[in-house]
C-alpha cells in the first residue's frame, strides 16, 4: 500500500482569512512598507483569532501556498523613498504656485531655472545581480573593497538643459595633491558630504561661475529641504546682490515628484557611473598592495568618471525632468541660443541600452528574486557611514 499524501490541491479552507489577509498586504504595499512572510503569517495568525478560526496553524508551507494562489512574490526593492505627507496635493499645488510665481515675476528664462542636489555615490559600483551557473547558493562579486567608502556630487541644471560644474564633495580634511579636471570641483571634509560650509562655497564657484552668470547671476535655485540648504546663512548668502538665486525648497517627502534631478537625472547620471566604474575593473591598468589586495581608483579616475558621466546625459533628459515635475510647461519653446547646447556625447561612453544593462539594480528595475542564492561582495571591509542631515 502507497504511502498516504496530504490533499493540497483541494478548495482553499480559509478563504475569507486569505482575502482580508490580500486586502492588507496591498494596503501596506501601497503605503509603501516593507512586507516579509513573517508579517504575513503573524498578521494571518491575528486575523484567525479575531475570526475565532481555531484550526489555522499558519506556518511556512501555507504562506508560501498563500503567495501562489494570490500571485504574490519576494521582490527586491527597487527604489527607497521617503513617506508622502498627507496633505500631498496642497503642499505639491503650493510649492507649483509659489515656483512659477517666481519666474513669472523675475521674468527668468529656462537657463535661469535651476534646480540642484546631491548624489551620494561609492568608489565602487558592483551591481546587485550577475548571471551565474544554475544551482550556485552564493553569487561573489569581486570589488576594490571600497563599496562603502561614500562621497557626494552635487549636480545642478537648468530648465533648458544647460549643466552647471559638478562639485564633488570627498571624505578627508584636505583636497589630494591631484591634477582633477578643470570642469569639476573638488572640496573635502571629515564627512564627506554636504555642510552649510560647503553650500556657501557653492554659490562661489558654481552659481556665480556658471554660463551667462558673469553679468547676471539672478536665478531660481529649486532645492529639496535638507538641513545644509535652509541655514540662515545660507539664505542670506542667496539673497546677496552678487548671488541673486531666490530660493524655493521643495517640501519633505515630494522630491521624487518635484524634483527635476530625482525624476529623470540622477538615474542616468549614475548608469554611466557605473558603466565608468565597470570599464575600470575589467580594462584598468591596477595596482595591488603588499597582502595582494587591489587599490581603488584615485580621487582624479573618479572625478574624471564624473565628469564623463555628467556631460553625458542628455539635454533632453534634463528637460524632461523640469516638465514631469510641472515646473516648466511642455509647450514653452527653447531658443536656437539655448537648444544649440552640446550634449557632449564621449567617444568612449556607452550607448544608452548598454548603460541599461551596467545599472541593472536602479531605481526603475523591477524582478522577482532567486531567494535560493545569497549575493556577497568580496571584501572584509564592513563600515559604512551615510547621514544628509
Amino acid at each position: 500500500m502507497g504511502r498516504k499524501r496530504s490533499n493540497r490541491h483541494g478548495k482553499v479552507k480559509w478563504t475569507a482569512l486569505e482575502e482580508n489577509l490580500l486586502r492588507w498586504v496591498l494596503d501596506q504595499r501601497n503605503a509603501g512598507r516593507s512586507i516579509s512572510t513573517v508579517k504575513i503569517r503573524l498578521r494571518a495568525k491575528s486575523m484567525a483569532e479575531d475570526m475565532q478560526i481555531t484550526d489555522f496553524k499558519g506556518g511556512i508551507n501555507w504562506v508560501y501556498r498563500f503567495m501562489r494562489r494570490k500571485n504574490l512574490r519576494v521582490r527586491s526593492r527597487t527604489t527607497l523613498c521617503q513617506a508622502v505627507p498627507d496633505d500631498v496635493d496642497e503642499k505639491k499645488a503650493s510649492f507649483l504656485q509659489f515656483t512659477r510665481k517666481l519666474i513669472a515675476e523675475g521674468k527668468y528664462s529656462l537657463k535661469n531655472v535651476i534646480n540642484m542636489d546631491e548624489v551620494p555615490l561609492t568608489f565602487d559600483c558592483p551591481p546587485n545581480r550577475t548571471v551565474d551557473t544554475c544551482g550556485v547558493k552564493t553569487i561573489s562579486i569581486i570589488t576594490t573593497g571600497q563599496e562603502k567608502t561614500q562621497f557626494t556630487v552635487m549636480l545642478a541644471c537648468c530648465a533648458d538643459g544647460t549643466k552647471l560644474k559638478p562639485l564633488l564633495i570627498f571624505k578627508r580634511k584636505t583636497i589630494p595633491k591631484e591634477n582633477f579636471p578643470r570642469s569639476v570641483v573638488i572640496r573635502c571634509n571629515e564627512k564627506g558630504w554636504c555642510n552649510e560650509d560647503i553650500m556657501l562655497d557653492w554659490f562661489q564657484e558654481v552659481w556665480k561661475k556658471r554660463e551667462g552668470a558673469f553679468f547676471n547671476s539672478k536665478g531660481v535655485l529649486i532645492m529639496d529641504s535638507m538641513r545644509a540648504h535652509i541655514k540662515d546663512s545660507v539664505k542670506a548668502e542667496a539673497k546677496k546682490k552678487n548671488i541673486g538665486a531666490e530660493l524655493s525648497v521643495i517640501p519633505g517627502g515630494l522630491t521624487k515628484i518635484l524634483q527635476p534631478l530625482d525624476i529623470s537625472v540622477n538615474k542616468s547620471f549614475k548608469s554611466h557611473v557605473r558603466a565608468c566604474w565597470e570599464i575600470w575593473m575589467s580594462e584598468g591598468l591596477h595596482t595591488f598592495t603588499k597582502g595582494g589586495n587591489m587599490r581603488r581608483a584615485s580621487y582624479t579616475e573618479v572625478a574624471e568618471w564624473v565628469d564623463k558621466s555628467w556631460k553625458s546625459v542628455k539635454v533632453s533628459t534634463i528637460r524632461s525632468g523640469f516638465i514631469k515635475a510641472r515646473i516648466v510647461s511642455e509647450s514653452e519653446e527653447i531658443t536656437d541660443s539655448e537648444d544649440s547646447d552640446v550634449e557632449n556625447e564621449l567617444s568612449d561612453t556607452l550607448p544608452e541600452n548598454i548603460l541599461e544593462l551596467f545599472n541593472s539594480d536602479t531605481d526603475e528595475s523591477d524582478f522577482e528574486v532567486d531567494t535560493s542564492c545569497k549575493i556577497t561582495i568580496q571584501d572584509p571591509e564592513k563600515r559604512y557611514n551615510r547621514n544628509r542631515a
